[in-house]
């Protein structure tokens, strides 16, 4: 399963909620964010890094192991590693997860969506600090054309408008 759609829309808390709710169902399920590896600099570049380090080792029954981007420092710069057990299902969730390049391997596209840029960008910098709202402006323009260009929107298979009433991290 694949969540995608704009920054500061909801992709993370959904995809959490439904992680939660198959679990109690008995599934085996794995979340991972493309979070994890894009940079302000190269938001969407990663993708051969998670096919290497996770989709395709996953496809083949064995688990993962992902480098991710360290944040700590004035530059993001490649961080630890995290290990990706195999599960029943992995939700992969994030700004650019529903990339062509999944969509074949994917049994379900959702898009979660919040129209308002402005919006967007004030639950962004809410949940990240003031420090971000330039890099999330750039961050904008960049999904614009990455979307635009993918046609995720129109690729999903479902579309969930974004909950206003609840901030975008927490409880």
């Amino acid at each position: 399963m694949v969540v995608d759609g704009p920054s500061g829309s909801g992709k993370t808390r959904l995809a959490a909620a439904l992680a939660a709710a198959l679990r109690a169902g008995g599934e085996k399920v794995s979340t991972l964010s493309t979070d994890l590896l894009a940079t302000w600099r190269e938001p969407f570049s990663f993708w051969s890094q998670l096919e290497e380090q996770v989709l395709g080792p996953l496809a083949r029954g064995e688990q993962g192991r992902l480098q991710v981007v360290d944040w700590t420092g004035p530059e993001p710069r490649p961080g630890g590693w995290r290990r990706v057990p195999v599960p029943d299902l992995l939700i992969l969730e994030g700004v650019s997860a529903g990339r062509r390049a999944v969509r074949d391997r994917a049994g379900l596209l959702v898009w979660v969506e919040l129209p308002d840029r402005a919006l967007r960008l004030e639950r962004a910098v809410g949940r990240d600090g003031e420090h971000t709202r330039s890099s999330f402006r750039a961050w904008q323009d960049a999904e614009d054309v990455h979307f635009a260009a993918e046609g995720t929107r129109a690729a999903a298979d479902l579309h969930v408008p974004a909950r206003l009433d609840r901030p975008v991290i927490g409880p």
